[in-house]
Order: structure tokens, then C-alpha cells, then sequence
């Protein structure tokens, strides 16, 4: 993943107000491994832990454990009810900015035609989607803050359809712990259900009211407000429900899995 823009100093007290509950309970780093080595010590993580740590392995181990408790704890204190702040348009990014853990000219090309968005795990209903089937849905726009955990923070502006409405299209089990996807870039990731029954998190068709370009995920990514930037997918395939833990893309090179406030 690439820092594209810096995070101005002129709006810095504006965005930390924003992301103070997002940040908050994440590693200070996007790596497990640089958060140890800035401070956190092997002791202090044996205490933590309650396992002696004298290698490699039991400091992974450790700092694993650390990350799992991190993510139930921040799921304990996740309110479905609180809302991400809105913006006008008028405060959108432009440009905004492209990030991927690839170049920009790498962004998959996809035909509209053929795209179909497939469905599987626990719901009823394990049809196919085509993306007029998707734009036929009731449409919600926002314009939200994208958060990166980099450092660098964007707002845009984002419409589709409401995945909660979609996963009771689909007869979804609503009571299932987790929403995951796969992408057409080979990224994958999975949020719990909360999270996805959120009114602001959306299957993202549009950007700036245009159909999304390909930089910025076409034809589908999941906005999700709440969460920061890389578990907002792009490109995205297929979508399952399912009772078994999957974590993502990032998260399985050492970021915190919850990823949000």
C-alpha cells in the first residue's frame, strides 16, 4: 500500500476529531512487527500475554493474541446506531486519491456485460447479480471521510445500495458472526455482521454520481465509513455469510481485523 497524499496540517485537528474513536483501539502501526520494535517490549508483552517470550515466534504469537483481544474489545464497543460524520459536496477530495497495493494502471479492467456478482455461504438464495440487477436496488448516497491507516485521510462521495438491504434480498442469515468478499485484484477481506447492517455501509456503484472507474473499484466495493480505508474492498466478486472466522488480506500480514471504531 502506497502513501499518495499527506495529511495537511491545516485540517489535522478537524480529522483527528473524526478518527479519534476510529483510531483509537487500532496498533499504532500497519505493522504488528514495527509496533514492537517502537516500544512495546518483551516483557511487557509477557505480562501481557502470560507466556514467556524469548524468540521470534512467541513474540508473533504474543502480539496475535493481542490483536484477537484487540478486536473483541473494539466489536464489544461498536454502536450500530452511531452514524459517521457527513459532509458537503463542496469538501470532496479532488482528486481523490487512488490507493491499492498496486499501481493505478494495474486496476482490473472488468465488462459490465459480464460482471456477475456471486453469492454463497449461509443465505437462501445463491443466484448470481447482475449490475443492473444491483443499480435496479434502492439508492443512498453519502459523503464521508476514507481514513487510511497510513496516516493520510480523503472525502468522497459514494452511492449504491445498502448491503443490509441487500442481504435481506439475498435471505441472508442476519445472525451470522461474518460478511466477507472476494475481489477481482486478488484482495479479500470480511467484516462482522453489525457492522455490515450498518445504514452507512454501502455497495459502492457510483462515485461523484458517475458509475465507479475502474481506479476506484468498478463495478462494486463496499464503503463502510466506519471502518478504515483498507477494509473498504474494491472490486469486489463474490460475498458470503458465513459462522468461520476469515480474516483478510491485510489483516493476515498484521493489521487488527476489527479495523474500525
Amino acid at each position: 500500500m502506497s502513501l499518495f497524499s499527506p495529511w495537511h496540517k491545516d485540517n489535522a485537528e478537524a480529522v483527528a476529531a473524526e478518527a479519534r474513536d476510529l483510531l483509537r483501539r487500532q496498533l499504532p502501526q500497519a505493522s504488528r512487527r514495527r509496533f514492537l520494535a517502537r516500544g512495546l517490549t518483551l516483557g511487557g508483552l509477557s505480562l501481557l500475554s502470560g507466556c514467556v517470550i524469548d524468540d521470534n515466534a512467541s513474540a508473533e504469537a504474543a502480539l496475535t493474541r493481542i490483536s484477537r483481544i484487540n478486536d473483541w474489545v473494539q466489536g464489544r464497543l461498536f454502536d450500530p446506531s452511531l452514524l459517521a460524520p457527513t459532509y458537503p459536496d463542496s469538501m470532496i477530495t479532488r482528486p481523490f486519491p487512488f490507493n491499492a497495493f498496486y499501481d493505478e494502471d494495474m486496476a482490473p479492467r472488468i465488462d459490465a456485460g459480464d460482471f456477475r456478482l456471486e453469492v454463497a455461504g449461509l443465505v437462501a438464495h445463491k443466484r448470481p447479480w447482475s449490475l443492473p440487477e444491483l443499480r435496479a436496488l434502492p439508492r443512498y448516497s453519502q459523503v464521508t471521510r476514507h481514513i487510511c491507516v497510513e496516516g493520510w485521510s480523503a472525502i468522497g462521495k459514494w452511492g449504491g445500495p445498502r448491503l443490509s438491504d441487500f442481504l435481506h434480498m439475498i435471505g441472508a442469515d442476519l445472525n451470522a458472526r461474518y460478511v466477507g468478499v472476494h475481489c477481482a485484484d486478488g484482495y479479500y477481506t470480511s467484516i462482522d455482521m453489525a457492522t455490515a447492517l450498518h445504514p452507512q455501509t454501502l455497495i459502492a456503484l457510483d462515485w461523484d454520481d458517475r458509475p465507479l472507474p475502474p481506479k476506484y473499484g468498478f463495478p462494486m466495493k463496499l464503503r463502510i465509513p466506519t471502518k478504515l480505508g483498507y477494509k473498504n474492498p474494491k472490486h469486489i466478486q463474490a460475498i458470503f455469510v458465513s459462522n468461520t472466522f476469515n480474516r483478510g488480506y491485510w489483516e493476515d500480514q498484521g493489521y487488527n481485523w476489527f479495523g474500525g471504531s
